[in-house]
């Protein structure tokens, strides 16, 4: 909700509503919200737990707290809010909107769990005003199983990028990669340190670095004995989390994302509005953010020999196509990301929400 969502918060408040952000607790994003001007809401939640239990009681939780903040409008993201929330909604009589970030496991794979909760959509999404989803591709997966009526789904693309606090920065001579993201297979974090393996071989200068939550509840999570591996091989560098990536993008050459599926990566919008070249796969959601060739390169997904070739692309290019490549980047995300867009779509909605 900071991260990717406190442009838009803060943007809301100053436009006069009040604002109230639902979410677990962390006390530095508390401290952050609250200075927005938003109320913040403890919601303890297991995001990718099984248990029914608790599931039930997530939806009780939110029940209770919508009848106890009575907003006048609700916008759900990720898939457990999404879900309970737009029962909970129902059930409260408040309007909402989900918001799908990103399909991701319950998409990628197809067992009983990604089942279940497809059929869930389905039911909780069919009293939402809308849908929203950051790419074409996960609308027309929505549709073709039959979860939403197409009257009901709107492409938003992407969450918005806040092209001033990620200005154009000049590119570090270095070849210095940097993949940020929650650290999940699902990711393509193996791919990249295979890619990385291949590449140290030929070019013992080039560093890879990784950024992001590790041991992450998640089917798809990798261990922290795994990536103590990896670190003790001389593959990568771990650099932990951190709440302000940027002076971790000014240090890096090219962003890289190997996903499977993403909504749209917000971490890849905001190295390319400081100009960093990206390179990601051709994968749902990553295709949507760069030209191929032109802003970056594209590698097929799951092959980690196609995105060593892309990365070593980068290494050999010349300061100058670096430039070039870099400012077209950023071209591309203040044509097409830049986060007021995404805010006049929230302001025409809520301007009409009678």
């Amino acid at each position: 909700m900071c991260n990717f969502r406190g442009g838009l918060i803060r943007h809301l408040v100053e436009c006069g509503y009040r604002v109230s952000v639902l979410a677990p607790e962390e006390a530095s994003a508390r401290k952050r919200i609250e200075e927005s001007g938003a109320a913040f809401y403890d919601l303890p939640l297991e995001a990718k737990g099984t248990n029914p239990i608790k599931d039930f009681q997530l939806l009780l939780r939110l029940k209770r707290m919508l009848k106890a903040i009575k907003p006048d409008f609700a916008f759900f993201y990720t898939i457990k809010p999404n879900i309970y929330g737009g029962f909970a909604a129902h059930a409260c009589g408040v309007p909402f909107i989900a918001v799908t970030t990103g399909l991701g496991y319950t998409f990628i794979e197809n067992n009983w769990v990604s089942r279940i909760a497809r059929r869930m959509y389905k039911f909780s999404f069919k009293n939402a005003r809308k849908v929203w989803f950051l790419n074409q591709e996960d609308c027309k997966d929505f549709l073709r199983y039959r979860l939403l009526p197409a009257d009901k789904c709107f492409v938003l693309k992407g969450e918005g990028v806040d092209t001033k606090r990620f200005a154009a920065e000049p590119l570090p001579h270095k070849p210095v990669f940097l993949l940020m993201a929650r650290m999940l297979w699902d990711k393509g974090i193996g791919e990249y340190v295979e890619a990385a393996r291949m590449l140290k071989r030929e070019f013992p200068d080039a560093e890879f670095n990784l950024l992001g939550f590790l041991n992450v509840e998640n089917p798809s999570a990798i261990s922290r004995r795994q990536m103590d591996a990896w670190v003790e091989e001389g593959l990568v560098n771990y650099l932990g989390v951190t709440s302000d990536v940027v002076p971790y993008l000014r240090e890096t050459l090219a962003i890289v994302l190997p996903s499977y599926r993403e909504g749209i990566p917000v971490t890849l919008l905001e190295a390319a509005s400081m100009q960093r070249i990206v390179v990601t796969s051709d994968a749902v959601g990553c295709r949507d953010v760069v030209d191929d060739g032109k802003t970056g390169f594209m590698c097929r997904v799951k092959d980690a020999q196609s995105l060593a070739d892309k990365m070593r692309q980068v290494i050999v290019m010349k300061d100058e196509q670096r430039m070039r490549m870099g400012q077209a980047a950023r071209e591309k995300v203040l044509r097409e990301f830049d986060q007021q867009l995404v805010f006049d779509q929230y302001d025409r909605v809520l301007e009409n929400m009678e």
